[in-house]
């Protein structure tokens, strides 16, 4: 997620916090009014009083209350006015509430979209606004891998992004990344967030950090790279978005990406032969990653962008608990390898 501190490009002022990319579950209707009073203080002009409920993150990426002024001068000279509200939901993990909007405006020709995250102190911590993203367009969306995949780890793992949509999951507007899933590991009962038990200072707080990735399939290795630092929390590499990672030929035109691996963990070589379920690297922070996380995806080529995006369906595991024979997660499950 990427903290902008000008209303000129996507207007979009995220942090990198979990429950920011976890699951929907419906809210009262008292947290929908919260969102509504929301967006009409911003609409009406009374920035003060949301810049007071901001969080420090939040005001250093913004600077001053004056930066809303400005976004709100930016949102009516390019989409104009509201004219209707399409949808609007509350979606909830972990204590954070996310109030999404959806809108159509008479200057603009798609929807747009109006987003509050709350964190569990009432403080304002992520707001954007933007035109709703569309899918890539893909020759593969009734393609099934010819490889038979494992998750890339044991373990319960959350599915931070995982589906075909944009909302389930933002790799979708990539061609390349059309069917890409990440990965952490969450705790519902940590009192410090959703993916770190500590103070999420460090890389090493973070429930995923340093554990074993796995070949997801019978493969030859083809492309490594391994000298990248690992970020401190809440910056990114994005001259280097695949950070350290290892890339598997399966086969019939299929390659397996694993991304963000810790710096001097990658145990394979290009040229070498891997099993499914060996290990691979460590999970880590390095390239466009803001906290430890695990990107996996398929595509039609060796080379991050270039070629287009395959579904992964992985076979043999539990998804919430249930089993799966075939199937690919979604955002918001926890997933696991199927013990026999």
């Amino acid at each position: 997620m990427i903290v902008r501190r000008t209303a000129a490009l996507l207007l979009a002022f995220c942090l990198a916090l979990p429950g920011s990319i976890l699951p929907a579950h419906a809210r009262a209707e008292g947290e929908l009014a919260a969102g509504r009073e929301l967006t009409a203080d911003f609409r009406q002009g009374r920035y003060e009083r949301i810049w007071d409920r901001m969080t420090e993150e939040m005001h250093a990426a913004l600077g001053s209350a004056a930066m809303l002024g400005e976004v709100a001068k930016y949102v009516e000279a390019r989409f104009g006015t509201e004219k209707t509200v399409v949808s609007e939901e509350v979606r909830d993990y972990l204590g954070y509430h996310y109030y999404s909007r959806v809108s159509d405006y008479d200057k603009a020709p798609r929807p747009i979209v109006t987003q509050w995250t709350i964190d569990r102190a009432g403080k304002i911590a992520g707001f954007f606004i933007r035109p709703r993203q569309e899918a890539a367009a893909s020759a593969f969306l009734d393609y099934e891998n010819k490889a038979e995949l494992r998750l890339p780890f044991d373990g319960e793992w959350y599915v931070t992004w995982g589906g075909r949509t944009p909302e389930d999951n933002y790799h979708a507007v990539d061609k390349g990344q059309r069917f890409a899933y990440d990965f952490l590991i969450a705790h519902d009962d940590s009192s410090h967030g959703a993916s770190q038990g500590g103070k999420g200072a460090a890389p090493e707080d973070y429930y995923c950090w340093d554990r074993p990735i796995l070949a997801a399939a019978p493969g030859t290795v083809v492309r490594v790279v391994d000298g990248l630092p690992d970020n401190p929390i809440g910056t990114m590499d994005a001259k280097n978005p695949g950070g350290n990672h290892v890339v598997v030929d399966l086969g019939h035109s299929e390659y397996a990406f694993f991304a963000h691996l810790r710096q001097g963990s990658v145990a394979v070589r290009e040229g070498e032969s891997v099993a499914a379920g060996q290990e691979l690297g460590r999970c880590g922070n390095s390239g466009n990653s803001s906290e430890p996380h695990l990107h996996f995806h398929l595509q039609t080529t060796p080379d991050l962008g270039t070629g287009e995006g395959l579904p992964a369906a992985f076979r043999h595991y539990t998804a919430d608990g249930k089993p799966v024979a075939k199937g690919e997660p979604l955002r918001g499950q926890i997933v696991a390898p199927q013990r026999d």
